[in-house]
């Protein structure tokens, strides 16, 4: 057996270990990075070690801080309410307010991550709060920073057509735009519908000055009254049921803040929340406008702020996602691995030397699909469109198409709890079980990756655009 089968045989093994042991697939994709790198890949410690994201370590860490700070001393109900007077209290139309939002700071130059992490821990937030299935509101926000993720001056956009044009391949740089914008709004336009945007829709506004039923406010937490007359409270109502079909009843009451009288006027600006709010804009600045890394701004912005008010920041190391950290780190540290002895080029290479180019064209698409919910995007995207150059030559498969369905399989994807932005969504998300989050992005991704090759090979490809 080869070794490069041997190291995808051992990746199997460790999602069935996880999934029936709910042993966390971090440690054991550590293990496996450890067996597989020593024994089958020869590699030292070093070569395993060189797999470790230490960037997404650092970004998970820093974010998750600087929003649990934020979460602590109220900024992030302060930016709900604000969110709802926004869309004058039409809960339905948040999730697509934060579509909208990551897909222009992708589309205006963010890398998607950084767009993800800036706008995840306000939506789960306020997902949270008004009862809105987390799913829902996570998927929106990925799906969002990829709608816009390939716009002409954007990040991939600018890397897929660089790699466009040094393979000297046709190209369309508003048609690749234009099929990822597409192609995403469409799934979130079923995902709303799907996971509960219909009745978030039927519910109306959500009253200014009162509860959201209407009987005026009190102080404390707040319980949420279901659509289905079941009684919810805000951290649990709406997260489904484990799958991306299945939502759980939307909750149309909202949690007031302890003592703030209830209603969305209730939360008001102190000094620790004003500066919380400079830090976030601080961040948006620093990742935008200068090109600094996410992680490490996030970092100093959250020891800054619990420098001035260590009250309030007391707990928030606790709160960041350490078992989360752990999964992400542990299985981009196996797929570094699986590239280092070279699994990833041995798939590709094998594919691309098929005789049929359409069935060529299809299986390189949920090549880039399965590997991208695992790892860098934009790293497998240059790695399969000069797989794909050699069938493209011959010419009977269009370039322009055949590049974007290329590029939709491996971003879409990004939803998988094992990609960056998955794994934000994952670690963003406040007062939910973690582990059921985990599966329900897990079994969506699963959906993602089964689907959306085909679909994007049907439109882009078969057709011959290019």
């Amino acid at each position: 057996m080869s070794p490069e089968l041997i190291s995808i045989l051992v990746l199997v093994v460790v999602f069935v270990i996880a999934t029936t042991r709910s042993v966390n697939m971090g440690a054991l994709a550590f293990a496996a990075a450890f067996g597989v790198g020593t024994l089958v890949a020869d590699l030292d410690a070093d070569g395993i070690f060189a797999g470790f994201p230490g960037d997404l370590f650092v970004v998970l860490v820093g974010v998750t801080y600087l929003f649990a700070i934020a979460r602590a001393n109220g900024t992030t109900d302060w930016l709900v309410h604000a969110s709802v007077r926004l869309v004058r209290g039409r809960v339905a139309l948040i999730p697509w307010v934060m579509f909208a939002l990551t897909g222009a700071l992708t589309a205006i130059g963010a890398v998607s991550p950084a767009a993800v992490a800036i706008v995840a821990p306000i939506a789960l937030s306020f997902a949270t709060r008004y009862g809105i299935s987390p799913l829902l509101m996570g998927t929106m926000v990925v799906h969002g920073a990829q709608a816009g993720g390939f716009s002409p001056i954007s990040i991939y956009g600018s890397i897929v057509n660089g790699i466009v044009e040094r393979e000297k391949l046709p190209g369309s740089e508003v048609g690749l735009f234009f099929a990822s914008l597409v192609a995403n709004l469409l799934i979130a336009a079923v995902l709303f519908a799907v996971l509960g945007g219909r009745k978030l829709w039927a519910q109306g506004a959500v009253p200014d000055g009162g509860d959201a039923d209407g009987t005026g406010g009190g102080g404390g937490r707040g319980d949420a009254k279901t659509t289905d007359g079941t009684a919810g409270t805000g951290s649990d109502s709406g997260t489904g049921t484990g799958t991306a079909s299945s939502p759980g009843p939307t909750a149309v009451a909202v949690r007031p803040e302890p003592g703030a009288g209830g209603g969305l006027g209730g939360t008001v600006l102190n000094p620790a929340r004003i500066a919380t709010l400079v830090a976030l804009v601080a961040l948006v600045v620093a990742v935008l406008g200068f090109d600094l890394d996410a992680g490490l701004t996030a970092v100093t912005l959250a020891v800054v702020l619990s420098t001035a008010w260590p009250d309030d920041s007391r707990r928030a190391v606790g709160e960041i996602a350490w078992s989360t950290v752990l999964l992400i780190c542990g299985v981009l540290t196996y797929v570094g691995v699986l590239e280092e002895m070279g699994t990833i080029t041995w798939a590709g290479e094998g594919v691309g030397g098929i005789g049929v180019p359409l069935l060529a064209a299809v299986l390189l698409c949920y090549i880039g699909a399965i590997v991208s919910a695992f790892a860098s995007s934009v790293g497998i995207m240059g790695a399969l469109i000069p797989l794909a150059v050699p069938f493209l030559a011959q010419g009977e498969i269009g370039a322009v198409g055949m590049v974007a369905a290329l590029a939709v399989s491996a971003t879409v994807v990004d939803v998988s709890p094992f990609s960056t932005n998955g794994a934000l969504v994952l670690a963003a998300a406040p007062d939910v079980d973690r582990d059921r989050f985990f599966r329900q992005l897990m079994v969506y991704g699963g959906i993602v990756v089964a689907v959306v090759p085909a679909l994007v090979w049907l439109v882009l490809v078969v057709p011959g655009f290019g």
